[in-house]
């Protein structure tokens, strides 16, 4: 409902602007001949149309005249670009400073200077190739909209399937040498399956890896900026380890080595060691004569022991919860084991042993702590029914004799 509101704003300020441009031929002139999906209809939600710029501020012209003719022949008339012009037909105002200014102080005006470093820049301006993504490709023609909002072709929810207009299109991108298989393993992914199942809009689209006007593939030495920007923690101890050195000495990337690049998995425990799913087999062997296998192994055991034994104590406080004892200290415990786990399988990007064993023996010594505590309070419950057992055969054999010793009294 609010979509449909915010859109139906759209509709009527844009309405409203038209009228109070004065006449407006070229939109009564196309509507005329176009149906509903035509420019004439769809610029009413366009975010330029919105701010009080009409079809003469892109195209020139006068809107008032009303043959093509006399139109064409104003001083100042454009037209249509071509492909290859249309960056810079864009750019007459997005990199005008002081005309955004008026506009939208907030919005970059070295968008076209991006462009021009992307991979798609330099081949529509050095190659002349008129099938790379240029502004329209991306942002739309006449309903350019809003990012915000979520009928925008670069909201964040959407920006996948504008890229997989082109990219996921394996006829169009023939002759390119690039896989078109992108989107369909981004779907499937942790971060796809985030985004567009679950709408979370913080998981990463193209555009969070790739950039935007700028877009370029990460390559080896910047796929740690890139992951690091979110996995941040991770990213450190990646540098620090001996991984780092290693990887680059043979040229393999930081991240997409071990989790892929468009399908990455939600990564398991099951990940460090040699059979599938397992990945560390893949460069080590557990024959090698240095101490990766032991590395691996061990660090593999510490999760595993860290794991069952938070699992054990886990029970034992569900059945000490269950039973009504006072368990809240233990479970404010729990919350830290939990904790120390997160932190445990963090350190796996550390690849040495000490750190990763010192986090999971903290978090096993505190699982210990609350089975143990569990386990007394269960004790103590038993023993508590095992006392008001006693005390009631008690109290009811006292209460025989004084029934009896009633009714000799009695008699």
């Amino acid at each position: 409902m609010k979509t449909i509101g915010l859109f139906m704003l759209t509709a009527v300020f844009a309405v409203t602007m038209a009228a109070a441009q004065g006449a407006n031929n070229c939109l009564e002139c196309h509507q005329t001949f176009e149906d509903d999906n035509g420019p004439s209809h769809k610029i009413a939600r366009d975010i330029h149309f919105a701010q009080g710029l009409g079809c003469a501020d892109c195209h020139g012209g006068d809107p008032a005249l009303t043959d093509m003719d006399d139109v064409r022949a104003v001083k100042g008339y454009r037209g249509i670009p071509d492909h290859l012009q249309v960056p810079e037909f864009c750019s007459r105002c997005h990199s005008d400073a002081d005309y955004m200014r008026q506009h939208n102080p907030a919005l970059p005006v070295d968008q076209l200077d991006k462009y021009k470093t992307s991979v798609h820049g330099k081949r529509l301006f050095e190659k002349k190739d008129t099938k790379v993504a240029n502004c329209i490709s991306c942002h739309s023609v006449h309903e350019i909209a809003n990012a915000k909002m979520p009928y925008s072709s670069t909201y964040h929810l959407n920006l996948p399937n504008t890229c997989a207009a082109c990219h996921a299109d394996a006829i169009y991108m023939a002759g390119y040498n690039i896989a078109t298989d992108q989107f369909a393993e981004y779907k499937t992914s942790v971060h796809g399956v985030a985004l567009l199942e679950k709408g979370d809009q913080g998981a990463p689209a193209c555009n969070d890896c790739h950039g935007n006007h700028g877009a370029a593939p990460p390559g080896v030495s910047s796929l740690s900026a890139v992951c690091g920007l979110c996995h941040a923690i991770e990213a450190q101890l990646y540098n620090e380890s001996p991984h780092r050195a290693a990887f680059e000495d043979i040229g393999q990337p930081m991240c997409e080595t071990c989790h892929s690049n468009h399908k990455i998995v939600h990564p398991i425990d099951d990940m460090i060691g040699w059979k599938e799913p397992g990945i560390c087999g893949d460069c080590h062997s557990p024959d090698e004569a240095n101490r990766a296998p032991h590395t691996i192994d061990s660090m593999r055991a510490g999760l595993t022991t860290l794991i069952a034994t938070r699992s054990e104590a886990d029970q034992y406080l569900r059945e000490a919860t269950q039973k009504g004892m006072l368990t809240t200290d233990y479970e404010f415990l729990m919350k830290e084991v939990d904790q120390a786990v997160i932190q445990t399988r963090t350190f796996v990007h550390s690849f040495t042993l000490d750190s990763l064993a010192a986090k999971a023996q903290g978090g096993i010594e505190k699982a210990q702590r609350v089975q143990a505590g569990s386990v007394e309070l269960i004790d103590q419950y038993y023993f508590r029914r095992k006392g008001l057992a006693v005390a009631t055969l008690i109290m009811t054999f006292l209460a025989i004799v004084l029934y009896v010793k009633i009714r000799r009294l009695g008699k």
